[in-house]
C-alpha cells in the first residue's frame, strides 16, 4: 500500500486513477470546522489531509490548514454521479479525514461519506492538553 497525490504525475496518468475518476465524475463539497470549548474557540492552523482508497493505495485529494476562523471551506471531492432514477439508492464514496493538532501532537481521524452535489460539514472538536503546575512545582 502506497500513498499518492496530485503531485505524482505518473499515478495521476495511470489507468487505475483514470478509471477511478471516470466512475467518480461528480463533485461533492466538504467544509471542515475545527474548534475547542464547545465551538467558542476556533482552531487555526489545524492540518487536514483528506484521502480515499483507490484499489489498495491511498490517494490524497486535499492537504491544507484551517484559517483563523478554524475553517476550510468548499473542498471539492470526486463522487459518483447521482442516477436520475429516484427509486435507486444514490452511490456514495467514503473519504478519510486526518486532522493533526501540532501543539499537542494529537491526530484525529474521521470518515465522511460524500454524494454528488451535497455539501457536508465535518466538525472537529479539539481538547487541548493543559500543562498546569499544581502547588508551584
Amino acid at each position: 500500500m502506497s500513498t499518492y497525490s496530485f503531485d505524482d504525475d505518473n499515478y495521476v496518468n495511470s489507468s487505475e486513477f483514470k478509471k477511478f475518476m471516470e466512475s467518480n465524475s461528480g463533485n461533492g463539497f466538504l467544509k471542515i470546522r475545527a474548534y475547542a470549548a464547545g465551538g467558542a474557540i476556533p482552531i487555526s492552523g489545524l492540518r487536514v489531509v483528506i484521502s480515499t482508497k483507490i484499489n489498495k493505495d491511498d490517494f490524497v485529494f486535499f492537504d491544507g490548514y484551517t484559517n483563523e476562523s478554524g475553517i476550510i471551506d468548499y473542498i471539492s471531492l470526486p463522487t459518483p454521479k447521482i442516477d436520475s432514477n429516484n427509486l435507486d439508492i444514490p452511490s456514495k464514496i467514503t473519504y478519510e479525514i486526518k486532522a493533526t493538532y501540532v501543539p499537542d501532537n494529537m491526530v484525529l481521524k474521521y470518515e465522511v461519506v460524500m454524494y454528488e452535489n451535497v455539501y457536508v460539514i465535518q466538525n472537529i472538536s479539539i481538547v487541548p492538553k493543559m500543562n498546569m503546575r499544581i502547588g508551584g512545582i
